[in-house]
């Protein structure tokens, strides 16, 4: 699930709880505050700004389609859904995932070594379009991320979670600073992901479903990177 696909269910659980008369809000899908915390992880201080009973909330999110389970402490809401389907998810919005009206930022363009961080996010992008050429060469499709539990999957699938909540910050606060730097984490867990987590076959291995897996979490880098690097500015380089 997308942070846009959580926003949802918890716009649905508060209406729910309104028809059933538990509480009486009002609530507008702008006012839903979800923020990606790691691999699955969203959290919500929707209850504490409503003013309402966050169990409440969390007794009709839990039977939310893809939302797996549901804890509150201070009235703040820790949603856990199935992180892999958030690749999967990335990839059906695409060009809309995670995008806000951020002023242009960036780095420069050298030098072009890994210590400079607009090399390390403009090369992730090309790296991970160069996966997608490879795939389709070798035939190697897109396919489910089923229970990703390498370190370095799980730290890019968190990654992936935050852009949009720090797309909207910088929208907020009028700064791309929050997005620049969520683009440079993001592209230095895609870099740990291409070097350790193989995306596609080598020598004679056979294609797997945990390539076609890395195949859809390379995309949805190159998707994230590419809409932040839009978001500031800047067009997208498939080769660097």
């Amino acid at each position: 699930m997308t942070p846009a696909d959580v926003r949802a269910a918890l716009v649905a659980a508060v209406r729910s709880a309104v028809e059933a008369g538990e509480i009486a809000v009002a609530l507008a899908d702008g006012d839903v505050p979800v923020n990606g915390r790691g691999a699955g992880v969203y959290g919500s201080p929707l209850a504490l700004r409503l003013g309402v009973d966050a169990e409440v909330l969390a007794r009709w999110l839990r039977d939310a389609s893809g939302i797996e389970r549901v804890t509150c402490r201070g009235g703040f809401l820790t949603i856990f859904v199935d992180s892999g389907r958030l690749a999967e998810d990335v990839l059906v919005e695409g060009d809309s995932y995670g995008v806000a009206r951020v002023p242009a930022g960036g780095w420069d363009e050298w030098p072009r070594t890994f210590e400079n961080p607009g090399f390390a996010v403009r090369f992730a992008y090309a790296r991970a379009a160069a996966v997608q050429r490879w795939a389709d060469d070798l035939q190697v499709r897109p396919g489910p991320v089923l229970g990703a539990r390498e370190d370095e999957e799980l730290a890019l699938l968190g990654v992936l979670a935050e852009l949009p909540g720090r797309a909207r910050q910088a929208e907020r606060e009028r700064d791309a600073v929050p997005l620049v730097r969520c683009l440079e984490r993001l592209a230095g867990a895609y870099h740990d992901v291409h070097e350790r987590c193989p995306a596609l076959p080598r020598g004679d291995e056979k294609p797997g479903a945990v390539h076609a897996a890395r195949v859809t979490l390379a995309e949805a880098a190159r998707i994230a990177l590419g809409n932040g690097l839009n978001m500031i500015g800047e067009t997208p380089r498939e080769r660097i």
